[in-house]
């Protein structure tokens, strides 16, 4: 029986290393910083509540923007996130009219648990649950001074990363955000819009 030679032995365990190598650099892992940025939509619920003493009903529309995040990773699998993005622009329609517009910005904050986090997978999901706090601004109508309170509520996230290599990968991820806000016009109470969104981002993630 041929027995392999030292050189052929060594040449085996070199490769063996450099492949447990690669597949570990896949894994997520203590200390890992995870940037995430796509195209974001924020897709209000589609009863959005009365206002006026139930004299209008109101419809808040999606929009569509650039969104991106930042993830900390202090443990394999656990993490925090930070998402942000460009203004979203709402137009508001009462009784089926457009009325109104307002701009938001909806940074959130979330706790997030990687069930894969230290394994060598490919796709590495995970969950989060957190904090959002929406600021409204930019309020528009020709009805009067519409004013719309900024909102603080919880969040929802499931997320995918696809890994690359061990540096990038594509990403898709869904929140459910709690979002109300105080309506007034001209000072007067309007009462409650109720936005309550999901949130849908897709595009690349870069870890570091």
């Amino acid at each position: 029986m041929h027995k392999p030679s030292l050189p052929t032995l060594l040449g085996a365990g070199l490769t063996a290393t450099a492949l447990l190598a690669s597949s570990q650099a896949l894994a997520y892992n203590q200390g890992d910083f995870i940037t995430r940025v796509g195209v974001a939509h924020v897709d209000p619920k589609s009863d959005n509540g009365s206002l006026a003493n139930d004299a209008f009903d109101a419809e808040v529309e999606s929009d569509t923007n650039l969104g991106f995040t930042l993830a900390y990773l202090f443990h394999d699998k656990l993490g925090v996130e930070l998402l942000a993005a460009l203004p979203f622009k709402h137009d508001i329609q009462l009784n089926g009219v457009e009325a109104a517009s307002t701009k938001h910005l909806p940074p959130t904050l979330t706790l997030q648990y990687y069930p894969l986090g230290g394994t060598d997978n490919h796709i590495q999901p995970y969950a989060g649950i957190g904090l959002n706090y929406t600021h409204f601004f930019d309020e528009s109508t020709e009805l009067g001074d519409l004013e719309l309170d900024s909102s603080w509520g919880l969040a929802g996230q499931l997320g995918i990363d696809v890994r690359l290599d061990d540096s990038w990968g594509v990403n898709a991820a869904a929140w459910y955000v709690d979002i109300d806000t105080d309506a007034s016009l001209d000072g007067a109470d309007l009462g409650t819009v109720n936005i309550d969104p999901w949130v849908f981002m897709a595009g690349i993630s870069y870890r570091f």
